[in-house]
């Protein structure tokens, strides 16, 4: 398992425990994009498909190839880019992938859910199997990896919603409707308001996932109406941005999951 990596956010100072996800080379062994400890981290303010890989070599067979560069959502809203040791070989040990057992920053040790502990009468966090993440390479990719995060979550019938265009909604199933951002931009209010009409009119739980973060307005006005915001790297993997987003994690699936 690759080494947790204190990462802190240049927006708001929080420090997060990071650990780099695993992926295995095209020769089998696992790879761990390296990230620079006490590196100084920054802003994904304007995401290109350029930026958002980084070269490395595999200390195994040789290859150089592309990686997602590491990625994290913090509280804040925003989406914080990890130093990476360029000049550090690509390369672990262990083929076990990095947060095997729940999606990095499920529930973070560094950021515990707003109001703590779980008050009695509050459903337990659910036992799942390993989440296995999509790598997003493309928009369409991105969609793929929300829909398969909302399938391990629990929820039933989950695909991809074909008349987007006029609902605004890109994944629904039984009880749970998503959008997803895989724009350059933070996502807006009105997209998050959007979500929540539709959810609003079909008696539906909502999800929100972005690959740019969030608009400070959008974060506020998802607290306020309770829509779940989550933010998505790379590796396909979604980690949850506001206390909706980590009670959907505890308590899914709702009525009509399985």
């Amino acid at each position: 398992m690759a080494d947790c990596v204190p990462v802190r956010c240049p927006s708001c100072r929080r420090e997060h425990a990071y650990t780099p996800a695993t992926f295995p080379c095209a020769c089998g062994q696992p790879l761990t994009v390296p990230v620079l400890p006490g590196g100084v981290a920054t802003h994904v303010r304007q995401r290109t498909w350029k930026d958002s890989w980084v070269k490395l070599r595999c200390g195994a067979c040789g290859r150089t190839d592309d990686w997602p560069r590491p990625e994290v959502g913090c509280a804040c809203g925003v989406v914080i880019r990890p130093a990476v040791n360029l000049g550090a070989v690509g390369i672990t040990p262990q083929g076990t992938a990095a947060g095997a057992g729940v999606p990095q920053g499920s529930l973070p040790a560094a950021d515990p859910p707003p109001g703590g502990v779980p008050s009695a009468g509050v459903p337990r966090a659910v036992r799942r199997p390993v989440f296995v993440p999509v790598t997003i390479r493309t928009g369409q990719d991105a969609v793929t990896a929300a829909a398969a995060y909302l399938r391990w979550l629990g929820f039933s019938g989950v695909a991809q919603d074909r008349d987007r265009p006029v609902s605004g909604v890109d994944v629904r199933g039984t009880g749970v409707l998503a959008r997803v951002d895989h724009s350059t931009s933070s996502a807006r209010l009105r997209d998050v308001e959007t979500l929540w009409l539709a959810c609003l009119h079909e008696n539906a739980v909502g999800a929100f996932f972005s690959l740019a973060g969030y608009r400070p307005d959008a974060q506020e006005g998802a607290g306020r109406l309770q829509v779940p915001l989550f933010a998505l790297d790379l590796t396909g993997t979604p980690r949850p941005v506001n206390a909706a987003a980590d009670r959907l994690i505890r308590t899914a699936p709702p009525a009509g999951g399985h």
